[in-house]
């Protein structure tokens, strides 16, 4: 999903809220992926976690309110669509929580494209690899033959922390340079990019 922007306004104007320091843009898309304690450490850091849990209510109420500008980027779903007839599994890794992912998940109708899904809520966040563990055991698939796609650092760091492979997408949160610093097998431009390579190197 397109949801960097929305993601990045909704962590600063909750900040505002609050009264507290606003990320720049650069801080709040950098912790994109990651679970929201871990997130709130690295975008505003010396904060008092008393003020967590007032910054997820207000988080929340913003992103609600802003859920129906959540869009895919253009391919998305043919490229899934593709890969499922293919007979590939997909499966999700993501720092959002159960609720947020199924809710998202929902209004675009994918639910039925993916065969598993893990969100920090329920296990580990990134870059810890205990998501991609779990998903390949819940699947019965090998690590090795595992592909860990993301806009960000925290994904592909997880990708090397589970012993999976890794493919950097530019046109998220994450700058290209960033991104190969982490050594994934692929850095792609777009989504009929990355539906390319995962066809020719499947």
């Amino acid at each position: 999903m397109d949801s960097t922007g929305a993601i990045v306004r909704c962590i600063q104007a909750s900040a505002r809220d609050l009264g507290l320091p606003v990320p720049n843009d650069s801080a709040a898309a950098h912790v994109i992926g990651l679970g929201l304690t871990e997130a709130l450490q690295l975008a505003m850091p010396g904060l008092d976690p008393v003020w967590y849990p007032k910054i997820l209510e207000r988080f929340r109420h913003h992103y609600l309110s802003s859920n129906n500008k959540l869009v895919l980027f253009d391919g998305v779903r043919e490229m899934l669509a593709d890969l499922s007839q293919q007979g590939y599994f997909l499966a999700i890794a993501t720092g959002k929580s159960r609720v947020g992912l199924n809710r998202a998940l929902d209004s675009l109708n994918l639910l039925s494209l993916f065969d598993a899904t893990r969100c920090a809520d329920e296990t580990f966040s990134k870059p810890h690899p205990a998501m991609l563990q779990e998903l390949t055991r819940e699947l019965g698939q090998d690590m090795k033959r595992t592909v860990m796609i993301g806009d960000t650092t925290h994904d592909l760091q997880m990708a090397l922390n589970a012993g999976a492979q890794g493919i950097g997408v530019q046109y998220g949160a994450h700058p290209a340079h960033q991104l190969l610093a982490l050594q994934p097998v692929a850095v792609v431009e777009s989504i009929a990019q990355l539906h390319k390579w995962l066809n020719e190197n499947g």
